[in-house]
């Protein structure tokens, strides 16, 4: 069994950052999903806040590398 990710710029800060490309938070820009680095959602939590809206929560494995198979085959 193997294990992955991806790498690419944070829509928000333009930092390049790595991630699982399954569950990473991510914004819609023009139809396209963007990711989003985990600096950014923890910027953007307490302005949330501020405005009523919900923390983005990120998954547990949001920021790590994903199993090979995504239906958990060995």
């Amino acid at each position: 069994m193997g294990y992955y990710f991806a790498m690419s710029e944070c829509f928000g800060c333009k930092q390049l950052f790595s991630y699982n490309p399954h569950s990473v938070p991510s914004i819609a820009v023009d139809g396209v999903r963007q990711p989003v680095c985990r600096t950014c959602i923890e910027r953007a939590n307490p302005i949330r806040r501020e405005r009523g809206l919900p923390e983005i929560i990120p998954a547990h494995d949001a920021y790590e590398a994903a199993k090979e198979f995504d239906d958990d085959r060995e």
